[in-house]
Formats: structure tokens, sequence, C-alpha cells
């Protein structure tokens, strides 16, 4: 019998990403809950449902005969913590006691984040190691996945997936900000030297680990993941190659960190920056996780480096530049407002 699967946050990034993947695979029995109207050319082959995961008569509607739940809505970092509070932590319990009343959800799958991690102290960072989340929003992911482990304790399988950073087609937000610099010929400056390896994730690879948690053995997929790019350099390397691809001759250019970040906490809190704590606090530090795990149990094995994901990712950026020129926003399928870096850019 063919699996009916609802997908939180199906109009943002992740889903729509994940939607096509899943079509690809044959499924067609799809249900999109998002706050957002799903706006796609896939909008005829998917059940949109517009509503709020904070919502509980919406939530028990749409997991009516679902057998697969795939959990990707979430209130970003840019959010108010109120917002980020109510909808990752209480929306989470929201969908977990859902699927347990609903008693035909066989798996329930929660993207959560590396930044469950906070700022580590070493690296790789591995699924046991302690979990320590910066801010609200890395909070409410910790917490978040605690409503998914009680959900996991009642027999059900529940496979948690912390990524990286993942990009590529329908990825806006802060990677916008880098390829508006590429695109007009700009020098990009960097928080620090640039020689720290920060790892990130092609959307698409993530799409697959998602399946995989989802096709392998009960006893398999029941665990917790991370996710990311096997192949990865320097910040400086990886993003010197969309300057390179841009063809302009451009450069990334190293800035003294400490003053950089004080400077960013300031115009953060007078709400002049589009930066985030979790941005420039992290920006020039290592941050790479392991995915030998993933890669032992479930067979991943990510096809896209940073290099790979980010040229793609600023490809689709420069195809579909028209449609969201002028929008703006705090999600990642629009780009957020430069604020005063619109200014230091005539600067580079």
């Amino acid at each position: 019998m063919e699996q009916k699967v609802l997908i939180t946050g199906g109009s943002g990034f992740l889903g729509i990403n994940l939607i096509r993947h899943l079509l690809q695979k044959g499924i067609t029995q799809i249900i999109s809950l998002d706050i957002e109207p799903f706006d796609y050319p896939e909008k005829d082959r998917v059940e949109s449902v517009l509503g709020d995961i904070r919502d509980t008569t919406c939530v028990e509607r749409c997991m009516q005969g679902v057998s697969w739940v795939i959990h990707t809505a979430a209130a970003l970092p840019l959010y108010t913590e109120q917002e980020i509070m109510t909808t990752d932590v209480d929306g989470t319990r929201n969908l977990t006691e859902a699927a347990r009343k609903a008693g035909t959800v066989k798996r329930f799958v929660h993207i959560s984040s590396t930044a469950v991690y906070g700022i580590p102290d070493h690296h790789p960072l591995c699924e046991d190691d302690k979990l320590d989340g910066v801010g609200p929003y890395g909070i409410a992911k910790i917490e978040a996945e605690q409503a998914c482990l009680e959900l996991r304790k009642s027999g059900m399988c529940v496979p948690i997936i912390r990524p990286k950073s993942f990009v590529g087609p329908e990825r806006l937000g802060v990677f916008a900000l880098f390829y508006d610099w590429a695109r007009d010929a700009r020098n990009f400056p960097m928080i620090g030297n640039g020689r720290n390896r920060y790892q990130l994730l092609d959307v698409e690879d993530l799409c697959e680990a998602i399946w995989l948690t989802l096709t392998k053995e009960p006893e398999v997929a029941n665990d917790t993941f991370n996710i990311g790019a096997r192949t990865f350099t320097t910040m400086r390397e990886d993003y010197q190659a969309v300057l390179d691809h841009a063809g302009h001759g451009k450069r990334i250019i190293g800035t003294p960190a400490r003053p950089i970040i004080w400077t960013l906490r300031i115009l953060e809190a007078l709400h002049l920056s589009p930066l985030y704590k979790w941005v420039y606090e992290t920006a020039c530090e290592d941050s790479f996780v392991s995915i030998e795990k993933a890669e032992k149990h479930l067979g991943f094995n990510p096809r896209y480096s940073n290099k790979d994901a980010l040229i793609r990712n600023y490809e689709w950026y420069l195809t579909h530049l028209a449609e969201f020129e002028n929008r703006s926003g705090i999600s990642h399928r629009v780009p957020w407002k430069q604020g005063i870096l619109r200014f230091f850019k005539i600067f580079f």
C-alpha cells in the first residue's frame, strides 16, 4: 500500500525540495501543512493545507490516515522568542501527540539542527555529544527533540536528523546577501581570516538522508543522525569558489573577528543588521559534524561538496532573481534585508 505522507513546512525551502524528491520516488499522496500558501508548479500534485502546527484541531485533521510524518516546520532564529518557542516546541508536541492518537503513523521524522550542540569545544561533533542550545532557537530545538524522544519511547519509529546549514534551489535567506555581492562584482568580507572549516550540506543530499530514514528497517532508522557534506575545505576556499564562478575576479576579504562580532552585536540590538547571533558568533569558528553514523547505518552517501552546493545554489539564484528581487523577509525562501550592510558594500 502506498504511504500517505504529511510534511509540515511544505511551502518552505526544505519542504518543496523534499516534496519534489518524494514525487520522484513515486510517492503521490502528499499533504503539505504550512502557514504560507503552496505556490509552486507542483500544487496540483499535492494536498495543500493552509494552517499552523500550533492549531491542534488543524494538526489532528491533517494527521488522519497518514503513515509517514516529516516535520520540517520551524520558526527560525530571526523570529521572536515567543514565536520560536510556541512553534518549535509547542507545535512539535502537538504533532507528536496527534501522531500518537491517529493510530496509523508508522514513522515520524523530525528535522532538528546542529544548533543543539551550541558553540562546541571540539570537532567533529558526534550524536552523543552534550547539547547546549544558544539562544531561543537552539534551546527550542533541544526541547523539540525531547518531545520526539517521548514519542519514540511509546514504540513509534522516530528518526531525528540534525543537518548542517543546507543550501540549494529555493534557498535565499542569509546566503542571498553573499550571492548579491558576488553578482554585483564585490569583494566579500568574512568574519575572521576564513581559515576555519565550516561544513554545509546540499538540500538534495538532505532529502536523500530523509528518504533513507523512511525506508530503512525501523531498528536502523529509529535513531539520531548528523547529516552534512563529506567534502569541505575552509570558509575562505569554499566561498571563494562562488566568486571565481561569478567571474569578476573578486576575493574573500578577511576581517578582525572580535571587533566585527562586537559591532554586529550592537547593530543587531539596534535592528540594523540582518545577521543573528548564531551566524556571526560561529562564522569564524570551526563547525563540522561526523556523518560516520549515517554513512554506516543508513548508507548515506552525499553527492555534493560545500563548493558544489554553494555554486548550485548561486546558479539557481541568478536564474530566478527576477522572481524575488523586490521581496524580503525572515524566512529561507526570501532574501533577508541587508540593513546597514548594504552601506558597507560600497567599500568592497
